[in-house]
């Protein structure tokens, strides 16, 4: 087995899929088309819970253990929702106007700018920017996962899914996204969930 190869896929139950996370037993997908965030299984695609995503552009997603954060490319806004019912729990400021991409490190938040290809280090209980770090060996970057000690891109431009270094920003391996609508990223703590936008499967891939 090797880096980003294909362990399975499966159709995503989101009409335009775009965010995805890792909760540690189930995904969450943003439904771009319907407005939605969609608990799902990781097995079969099959919509375990779906509730109302605020705002009507939410792109990535992310889990804190508690709660789902949502990012809002119009509003932008990043907001914190209470994944059983959808209510919005607290709301910060995004750091630029196109930011699609959000992850939690356990502490922090990043975002990602797919027009300045810039990664945010956030304080989230006010939104400010810690550390602003540029990839510009990135063409465009459309969603962003933590795996406890990088971050792993995926890049609409070329195709491609980048490991990142937190520290500066370097690129520490990349491999070939396994279509050509790359969106968003998810790690379950040993390998890599991926949505891609253009065929609509969510795809399981090899970190090894």
């Amino acid at each position: 087995m090797a880096l980003g190869d294909i362990l399975r896929s499966f159709p995503t139950p989101a009409a335009v899929a775009v965010g995805l996370t890792w909760d540690g037993r189930s995904l969450w997908v943003t439904d771009i088309g319907a407005d939605t965030i969609e608990q799902i299984s990781p097995r079969t695609g099959v919509v375990q819970h779906s509730i109302a995503a605020p705002g009507t552009n939410g792109r990535g997603l992310t889990w804190d253990g508690r709660t789902v954060w949502l990012a809002d490319e119009a509003a932008n806004l990043l907001y914190q929702v209470n994944p059983r019912d959808g209510a919005i729990l607290h709301s910060i400021p995004a750091p630029s106007a196109f930011v699609r991409g959000v992850s939690w490190d356990g502490r922090t938040i990043w975002t990602s700018d797919t027009v300045l290809n810039t990664l945010d280090q956030l304080d989230p209980t006010d939104g400010a920017v810690l550390r602003t770090l540029a990839v510009a060996a990135i063409g465009a970057i459309e969603d962003h996962t933590w795996d406890g000690r990088t971050l792993w891109v995926s890049d609409a431009n070329t195709d491609r899914i980048f490991q990142v270094s937190p520290r500066d920003g370097s690129i520490i391996q990349s491999f070939a996204g396994p279509a050509t609508g790359p969106g968003g990223l998810a790690f379950d703590g040993r390998t890599l969930f991926h949505v891609d936008r253009d065929d609509d499967l969510i795809y399981q891939l090899s970190l090894q």
